[in-house]
C-alpha cells in the first residue's frame, strides 16, 4: 500500500475532531530532518531511532505490534533526547504513514506527503 492510500485510510478512521494532517514544510527543519533520514534508512544519531513503538496511548489506530517505529527528532538546546518524536508505520524505509508529536506522545498529528 502507498502512503497516500494509507493517508486517505486513516482520514477515514480518524475521529472528526483529529488534526488535519501537517505539510512538510510545517514540521521543524529537525523533523524534516529526521524524515529524511527515515526515508534513507539512517545512520540515526539516537540508539532508540527505529525501535517499535508500543501505542501503549492508543492514541494511533490499533496496528499489530512491530507495525509503528519510533524516531527521534532532535531538540534545540536539549541535554537528552527531548519530547519530539516521529512515529512510522509499515516499511521502515517506506513506511506507510508517519504521524509527529512534540509532546512525548500526548498527541500526534499525521505528516501528510
Amino acid at each position: 500500500m502507498g502512503w497516500n492510500q494509507a493517508q486517505a485510510r486513516e482520514q477515514w478512521v480518524r475521529p472528526a475532531n483529529a488534526p488535519h494532517a501537517l505539510a512538510l514544510g510545517q514540521l521543524p527543519r529537525e523533523a524534516q530532518h529526521t524524515l529524511a533520514l527515515i526515508q534513507q534508512g539512517g545512520p540515526f544519531p539516537y540508539a532508540k531511532d527505529g525501535i517499535v513503538f508500543g501505542n501503549y496511548e492508543k492514541l494511533l489506530p490499533q496496528r499489530h505490534r512491530g507495525y509503528y517505529h519510533e524516531y527521534t527528532v532532535q531538540t534545540p538546546r536539549s541535554r537528552n533526547r527531548g519530547a519530539r518524536r516521529i512515529i512510522c508505520g509499515g516499511p521502515r524505509r517506506t513506511p506507510d504513514l508517519c504521524y509527529y508529536t512534540h509532546d512525548h506522545y500526548a498527541s500526534f498529528q499525521p505528516i501528510a506527503q
